[in-house]
């Protein structure tokens, strides 16, 4: 093989030109971006607090989405470029679009981020007394570290509807002077045989039991005096019974506000970052669409925590009927729409951590202050349950992101074998729709205070713009 002799050059330019070096995101911005990042992180923080659940999550975002001008879609109606339009999926999940100029018979512009995250759902039959002591039974959800939701103050959010079929929505925490609710841990005096279990097994998880009172009701005699007083209190407050809770969907969340994490204050800590902070970077980034191109679309689901299934997850068809719906409205068939279309699946990866650095290839691993974690599979061991995209879908992703100035770099979910993850990427590539997953690295993911970069979480905004924009 020929080798074309290349110009005189010093190592360091020959250096520069090959290598892709990995380079900390804070030296290569500026003082103004600077100032955008701290901008936009007051805005994601509040959002992390106004969107303890996916339902809270919805109704902000609907929120936000009205105030941008978007207006609720009604099926028929007719759409004209630069038409802002959202529909609301049961209350769980929403989707939203700015109608382009190109017709969507040459495809559309997807982000899908997820807005559900792990947490302890209350059991139908949740309440009982035992030891004087008034408890409601929980049922995780999701993939929680069980020992974490251990002496951590709880919020008690979600909606109950009555026998009547009236709604009350239930928000126990939120207020001042609201009180908080704990599942307190064993005390280390009396761990001994539980300190020899394997981490994952020394917390049974029917013992997440809230603590919620210890009062009896006055004058009560005989079992069940304080269990008598939650309910007489709960009654008096949102008119429940304990029939109600056969029809409630309520969940116990950490109660902590989210704030800036560390001396140098760039980092955000809060509950619940895997997903919102992709959903937040994802409508943020369509309220910047403008009108021309491609048609814009922002899906925001629920269920992907326990496989996207259900009427509110992505592998629901109510994503097909909204996007068929936006078809009809140009008399193009939805198949013809997805064959062109692209989707950044915008998940979360995770974060080299330096405490536990044997579970991550540090060559392949996410790195903080790197920006955005482009994936291009997720799953397990060989690639099971993965959307493995194309280098072609690659290379339009990092090309798009270049042209942008968006920084990033590879993600991996750590070693091959040791563990893996999954995202909804698979279900939107299973819809004959180009697929790959990026968004923002996280450092303790799935845990009740998980942590961020800002300079991370803002590029991963440039980069949902970036996407609209290809």
């Amino acid at each position: 093989m020929s080798v074309q002799k290349k110009p005189e050059r010093s190592w360091e330019e020959r250096k520069a030109a090959l290598f892709n070096e990995k380079k900390n995101g804070y030296d290569q911005i500026d003082d103004q971006t600077k100032a955008r990042m701290e901008d936009y992180c007051e805005g994601y923080k509040r959002f992390l607090d106004m969107a303890k659940t996916e339902r809270e999550a919805v109704e902000t975002v609907v929120g936000l989405a009205k105030a941008q001008g978007f207006v609720s879609f009604e099926r028929g109606s007719k759409l004209q470029p630069g038409d802002k339009v959202y529909h609301v999926n049961r209350g769980k999940s929403v989707m939203l679009a700015v109608i382009g100029e190109t017709p969507l018979s040459e495809g559309i512009q997807i982000t899908a981020a997820h807005i559900d995250s792990p947490r302890l759902d209350i059991k139908p039959n949740p309440l009982y007394e035992d030891g004087e002591i008034a408890l409601m039974k929980t049922h995780y959800y999701g993939g929680i570290r069980k020992y974490q939701w251990l002496s951590i103050p709880l919020k008690l959010h979600g909606v109950v509807i009555r026998r009547d079929g009236t709604s009350v929505r239930v928000c126990i925490g939120d207020e001042p002077g609201d009180p908080y609710l704990v599942i307190p841990d064993l005390l280390p005096h009396l761990a001994v045989e539980q300190s020899k279990k394997p981490l994952g097994t020394a917390v049974d998880p029917e013992n997440l039991n809230l603590f919620v009172g210890t009062c009896p009701f006055p004058g009560a005699e005989g079992a069940d005096r304080i269990k008598l007083m939650v309910l007489d209190l709960l009654e008096q407050k949102y008119g429940i019974t304990e029939a109600d809770f056969l029809s409630a969907e309520l969940s116990a969340v950490p109660a902590y506000p989210a704030c800036d994490v560390g001396l140098d204050r760039s980092m955000i800590g809060g509950y619940g970052q895997d997903d919102r902070v992709c959903a937040y970077a994802a409508l943020q980034a369509l309220f910047q669409v403008e009108k021309g191109g491609r048609t814009c679309v922002c899906v925001l689901a629920d269920k992907e925590e326990i496989g996207s299934d259900g009427v509110s997850g992505m592998q629901s068809w109510a994503f097909d009927t909204f996007i068929s719906d936006l078809c009809d409205t140009q008399g193009v068939a939805l198949k013809t729409c997805y064959e062109h279309s692209f989707c950044l699946s915008a998940d979360v990866t995770a974060c080299f951590d330096p405490n536990f650095s044997e579970v991550y290839d540090k060559y392949n691993a996410s790195y903080i202050n790197r920006g955005v974690g482009i994936c291009k599979y997720t799953g397990s061991r060989g690639k099971s349950g993965a959307s493995d995209a194309s280098a072609e879908v690659m290379g339009r992703v990092r090309r798009a992101f270049d042209e942008a100035g968006v920084l990033w770099h590879v993600a991996e979910m750590g070693k091959t074998d040791v563990g893996g993850g999954g995202t909804v990427a698979l279900y939107m590539a299973n819809r004959n729709i180009d697929t790959v997953d990026a968004g923002v690295p996280v450092l303790g993911m799935h845990a009740p205070f998980e942590v961020t970069s800002k300079l991370d979480c803002y590029m991963t905004y440039l980069g949902m713009r970036a996407v609209f924009e290809m």
